[in-house]
């Protein structure tokens, strides 16, 4: 057990200790095991078949991509690819790297690449995230090292979308055991190779001995990985603190504060690109008769809630206000010209009669994380009269209830696949595709247009009316940026990133 401070353990376990007993000694620095433990797993550990974030974890240690992209300087390098080269813009040539091998022994090949890229654009395939491939028309073999992509119409963030949630899949392997085995028994080519699963539990990982030299990452420096599963947040600090886990996030800043005097841990803190939202059933699917079909009951609920209270009070750490449905700092995102909902919950009274509703409405509310951000906003909607159930489950459900048209209001968060550019995030809920619940075809145009024309003037400006109609509709409400507070052992040598992915075969002992 780690030494700490009686006071300290106190106020943060109290009797906690003797519930969950002593944890097995796996993880640390004398076994080489770094144990990180988070509150969600993914639904499937195909890196295609999830969108979690935990799944982005998994994937960025265990697969890897044709392109890599520096978090110090954002400019890309090779990685599966050595090169790469636009014949037009629907048109991408890239070379293959030889000498690369799969966890399973077999060499990464070109075929390796067209298959997965075709595979994953056909319906069969169901992927969770289609506006992460949907770019892409088809891909070919064009020699003994190379591939060509053809693309439905320009993209200008093809290149970003390459280094990151397009990671290559091994086809022969692929093709024998199916998406269901593979799920089970997952193989790639990165630093770290899957040896066991266990659903509900976590994943373990040994290093990949075998990674090719010249990566733009390395080879782990760290002998083992494993990632546990822990939905509750006191017993993820509690093994922390024990020792049966080295690292964890999403900590409170309270708690975070309190850490931060136990000599035996360090804390970070940053802000992410993840931003949290509320979505709104605005085509009235999940109750007759919603009053979520009348714009100034969506506008009530954006007056109605105080998020720049939320972000100095109760999720502090770097926070701020975000006014635009995006991240502020991607590409093409801005809040220039969008309309702001300050907090101001007399005129959502007002807003409310004027809609027919003065003796108040009855909605329901899902979440998946952060439950006390959700009960904060059905706090506040309940001060003007609007009565909210929480309906709390876990990310697929949840997830699967958004998209079936069964939630009023979904309290979603995204990190954008850590893609610094906002086709990475409005489109994904306001294109067109399986997350879109509003479904206006002069958002879906401009955000089409956004996407594939190749003058970033253009761009912007595109993507700037799709966000001013959002807002002005109030189809979302955006929150805030989330920031994220990491807590592990001293002992540990871990850097944090502002996309949100923790590079764990960056980090060593010390």
């Amino acid at each position: 057990m780690r030494k700490m401070g009686q006071g300290l353990a106190g106020a943060l376990l109290g009797g906690f200790l003797l519930a969950v007993g002593p944890s097995p000694a796996l993880a640390g620095k004398a076994n080489d095991t770094l144990v990180y433990a988070s509150d969600s797993e993914p639904e499937n550990l195909s890196p295609y078949h999830n969108s979690l974030r935990e799944g982005v974890i998994l994937s960025r240690n265990v697969w890897d991509t044709l392109l890599y992209r520096d978090p110090k300087t954002g400019q890309q390098q090779p990685m599966l690819a050595t090169a790469w080269t636009w014949v037009d813009p629907l048109t991408l040539d890239l070379t293959i790297r030889d000498g690369v091998t799969f966890h399973n022994g077999d060499p990464l090949t070109p075929e390796d690449v067209a298959f997965t890229f075709n595979y994953v654009l056909t319906p069969e395939a169901k992927i969770v995230t289609k506006s992460n491939v949907d770019w892409m028309k088809s891909t070919e073999v064009t020699g003994p090292h190379s591939v060509r992509i053809h693309l439905k119409a320009p993209f200008p963030a093809a290149l970003d979308y390459l280094a990151g949630p397009t990671p290559i899949l091994p086809a022969a392997y692929f093709k024998k055991v199916g998406l269901d085995g593979f799920s089970k028994a997952p193989v790639g080519t990165g630093p770290y190779r899957i040896v066991s699963t266990a659903s509900g539990k976590g994943v373990k990982m040994a290093r990949n001995d075998a990674y090719w030299p010249g990566s733009p990452i390395g080879k782990a420096k760290i002998g083992k990985l494993e990632f546990r599963v822990i939905p509750d947040g006191d017993s993820r600090m509690a093994e922390l603190m024990t020792g049966g886990v080295d690292w964890i996030w999403r900590v409170p800043t309270d708690q975070a504060d309190q850490l931060k005097r136990d000599p035996t841990l360090t804390v970070l803190s940053a802000e992410t690109m993840r931003v949290g939202f509320l979505q709104f059933d605005v085509q009235g699917r999940a109750q007759e008769n919603s009053p979520l079909k009348d714009v100034r009951v969506r506008q009530a609920i954006a007056y109605a809630i105080d998020r720049k209270a939320m972000v100095d009070n109760l999720v502090r750490g770097g926070s701020r206000v975000m006014n635009a449905l995006c991240f502020i700092e991607q590409f093409g995102c801005t809040d220039e010209g969008v309309p702001v909902y300050s907090y101001d919950p007399a005129k959502a009274r007002a807003l409310l009669k004027e809609a027919g509703y003065a003796n108040g409405i009855d909605l329901d509310l899902a979440a998946y994380r952060e439950r006390d951000y959700a009960e904060a906003v059905i706090g506040y909607l309940r001060a003007v009269g609007i009565r909210v159930r929480l309906n709390y489950l876990r990310f697929a459900a949840f997830r699967d209830a958004v998209r079936g048209g069964k939630v009023s209001i979904a309290y979603q968060t995204w990190g954008s696949y850590s893609i610094d550019d906002v086709s990475a995030f409005t489109p994904v809920f306001f294109g067109g595709g399986d997350d879109d619940v509003t479904r206006d075809p002069t958002v879906i145009a401009e955000l089409k247009a956004g996407d594939t024309s190749i003058d970033p003037a253009l761009r912007k400006a595109k993507y700037a009316e799709a966000l001013k109609r959002i807002a002005a509709q109030a189809y979302a409400l955006p929150m805030f940026s989330y920031p994220s507070n990491y807590a592990f052992t001293a002992d540990l040598s871990f850097t944090a990133q502002a996309d949100e992915i923790p590079r764990f075969y960056a980090a060593s002992w010390k």
